[in-house]
């Protein structure tokens, strides 16, 4: 590495670079103090490493901390931009592109890909795995993603299930599953039932056989007064099979109930069961519909409460399937034939479900599988089955590996791009592409990713990198005090969960600036999230996008506001926290040891709380972080801790820099005046999730080439993901 003199072009004596360091940073990083581990007595040899550090601290003002002298903004600007040139241009020179390690698929890759590889979508073939470990943000770090003996259990005990239902080769025998709808649905409606019906239920189920199934409706409440009698809509695969008259019992005020059996005869595979009452017999919507923290209607509500699915009952057989229309793309006209038959119904699988042409060696235990099934009499599904279970647990299917070094083979670069960007494994035309050796060609490339955002497979990537990068998945599982906050409930919980959804998904389809997660004048609503923040004018249980200027971007979310409190009130410090990990890509050091945290009290009052922040910040060790997460996490007091806005809070502070800051909009603009810092945040994330491990000071570059790329492009998020995809570390492998 050239020294840091050498690349600014000026006299030693006179490097602005040099003189600046001893003026305001060597009396606390020297070679005898060491602050924080590190001494810049020697920067103009530092390493890129120490220099990355150097630049970023400058550029967010982090240091020198606040109170002490600092240069002034002309020579911090200069000095950041050189840095960044010539480490930029270093890095040009010598590419380090990092080596990711060998990767197992995570619970949510593994659902995927044996969805897109036998056309089984099963949920349970995902829960049933072992939770996945977390690093820097996401699930899907190649590091953490260890293998247990439990792990080895599981994956082929689904392996086994998943195999047999794929083919129908489970021996038939009558059960019963219980479905009952999800939180916060039992009044609200869902996107492919009528708008008109209530109290509905939704749920996919695959059916293994060709039979009759039966179907115990369990329905709860009364219809209103005066009201006609309730009917209920049921459906399968949205069209309707029957319209019941349901009389429920009035004597039971509130918990009139009835059990409604139905059986209908199915054809094998997947099916989606809907059944809801006409809005005719039930009462209008209202705040008042929902038991508070229930999601279950009130007095003169109907719903469904359960469906308890039985059967197979007279089974005649598996069925024609997309599972086995896919898995069996030949049928052997006689037993001399099977062999050939199964080799090509392999050679097929294993193409795909490893990622590469298969070869002899890939085949060989794969038809010794085939074979010891077919034994004893037993059928040619039976040992297509068994080898179809082999290749679920080869190592070849559920890891990934490289073995190139310097550019990623073709191969290699359709893998990376389809589990970033559909957390699954390539589809044919993808690997069809990467065979022919054209995948690397620059045009056909971004051909190939707009091809991939625009595939309904990249919700995926919306539900995993938003979740993650965003907290999203939080959401489910936080609980605000109900004493606190009764007007909280499951309806509420989905709302918010949905209008995130939609919102982050209206950017990545209508391939908007991705400046609007930080400001927009719209967001998506629905009646019930509509009255929660306040907004007029929306009717009716879809959401639809609404304009709303108060609301617009990511920092108003409900979703990010409950997932930024505690369950008693507000968090200045988690929002502040929260804005700088995930928004500006500054994250604060742990606190230091032997600080008393501050209290979770519902009664703390907005008064005694910044009291006691102040106190935080007159403790030294405290002052350098809270400066700068304070003011931001104030900024966000006009929302209480389930999003509603509030007009008593004191939603001021000023930054370290002096800033001024005051609530959302005060906060929106120091964003966007800082936009760099968030663009390079959110592409430090994207390629994290992208490359299955954590970024390194080698990375640094590159984040800033895709900062650069989106800028030019008018930060448009397709720019941002062909910045990703176009990096080197992306593109290119060292070796191990």
């Amino acid at each position: 590495m050239l020294c840091a003199l050498a690349w600014l072009g000026v006299a030693a004596a006179q490097s602005p670079l040099e003189s600046t360091v001893n003026r305001y940073c060597t009396g606390c990083h020297n070679d005898k103090l060491k602050t924080a581990g590190l001494s810049l007595a020697a920067v103009s040899g530092a390493s890129s490493d120490t220099l990355e550090k150097v630049l970023r601290k400058l550029r967010t003002g982090e240091m020198p901390p606040p109170g002490m002298p600092a240069p002034d903004v002309k020579t911090r600007a200069a000095i950041v931009s050189s840095l960044e040139s010539q480490l930029d241009k270093a890095s040009v020179e010598h590419p380090n592109p990092g080596a990711p390690g060998i990767h197992r698929l995570n619970r949510a890759e593994y659902r995927n890909a044996v969805r897109d590889l036998v056309g089984l979508d099963l949920e349970d073939s995902a829960i049933n795995l072992p939770p996945d470990d977390s690093g820097y943000g996401f699930d899907n770090i190649a590091d953490v993603l260890t293998v247990s003996p439990l792990h080895m259990e599981k994956y082929l005990a689904s392996a086994r299930r998943i195999a047999r239902l794929a083919l129908g080769t489970l021996k038939p025998s009558v059960a019963a599953e219980k479905f009952t709808p999800a939180p916060g649905m039992a009044n609200d409606g869902y996107d492919v039932l009528p708008l008109r019906e209530r109290g509905a239920i939704l749920f996919h189920k695959y059916f293994p056989f060709d039979a009759e199934y039966s179907f115990l409706v369990r329905v709860r409440g009364n219809p209103a007064q005066g009201m006609p009698p309730a009917k209920l809509d049921v459906r399968i695969d949205g069209r309707r099979v029957e319209l019941r008259d349901v009389a429920v019992d009035t004597a039971e005020v509130n918990q009139g109930t009835r059990n409604i059996d139905l059986r209908f005869r199915l054809a094998a595979g997947d099916h989606t069961i809907g059944a809801a009452f006409l809005t005719e017999s039930v009462q209008p919507e209202g705040p008042a519909r929902i038991a508070p923290n229930t999601g279950v209607p009130n007095a003169n509500g109907l719903a469904v409460d359960y469906v308890t699915v039985g059967g197979p009952y007279d089974p005649a057989g598996p069925g024609a399937t997309e599972s086995r229309k896919r898995i069996l793309i030949c049928q052997p006209a006689s037993q001399e034939k099977e062999e050939t038959c199964a080799r090509q119904i392999l050679t097929a699988l294993a193409h795909r479900a490893y990622r590469h042409p298969a070869n002899a060696t890939d085949l060989a235990p794969l038809m010794k599988l085939f074979e010891t099934g077919r034994a004893d009499g037993r059928s040619f599904d039976a040992g297509i089955t068994l080898a179809v279970t082999g290749i679920l647990v080869s190592p070849d299917f559920l890891f990934r590996t490289e073995n190139s070094s310097g550019a990623v083979s073709d191969l290699e670069l359709a893998s990376r791009l389809s589990f970033f960007l559909w957390s699954s494994i390539p589809d044919d035309e993808l690997l069809r592409i990467a065979e022919g050796g054209k995948l690397s060609q620059p045009a056909t490339l971004e051909a190939q990713v707009r091809r991939m955002i625009a595939d309904p497979k990249s919700q995926a990537f919306e539900e995993n990198f938003a979740g993650q990068w965003l907290h999203l998945r939080n959401v489910p599982s936080w609980k605000p005090d109900a004493k606190k906050y009764p007007q909280f409930d499951e309806a509420l919980r989905r709302a918010f969960e949905r209008e995130s959804d939609l919102y982050f998904g209206n950017i990545v389809h209508e391939d908007r600036s991705v400046l609007e997660f930080i400001d927009s004048d719209y967001t998506f609503l629905n009646d019930r999230l509509a009255r929660h923040y306040g907004i007029a004018g929306v009717k009716g249980s879809y959401f639809r996008r609404v304009e709303a200027p108060h609301r617009g971007g990511v920092l108003s979310e409900g979703a990010v506001l409950l997932v930024t409190s505690y369950p008693t009130r507000t968090s200045p410090v988690l929002r502040g926290k929260w804005i700088l990990e995930n928004i500006l890509g500054s994250p604060p050091p742990p606190p230091p040891p032997n600080v008393p945290p501050l209290s979770d009290n519902a009664e703390i009052s907005a008064h005694s709380l910044r009291e006691q922040l102040e106190k935080h910040r007159a403790d030294r060790a405290c002052a350098s972080c809270h400066a700068r997460i304070d003011p931001l996490g104030f900024s966000l007091e006009q929302f209480d801790a389930i999003g509603r806005f509030r007009t008593d809070a004191d939603a001021s502070g000023t930054l370290p820099d002096g800033t001024p800051i005051d609530g959302l909009n005060g906060l929106k603009k120091v964003v966007l005046d800082r936009r760099d810092e968030f663009i390079e945040c959110m592409a430090s994330k994207m390629l994290t999730y992208a490359l299955g491990r954590g970024l390194e000071s080698y990375d640094q570059p590159a984040v800033r080439a895709i900062r650069r790329r989106a800028e030019a492009n008018d930060y448009r998020f397709s720019s941002l993901v062909l910045g990703v995809v176009n990096s080197v570390p992306f593109r290119m492998r060292k070796p191990s």
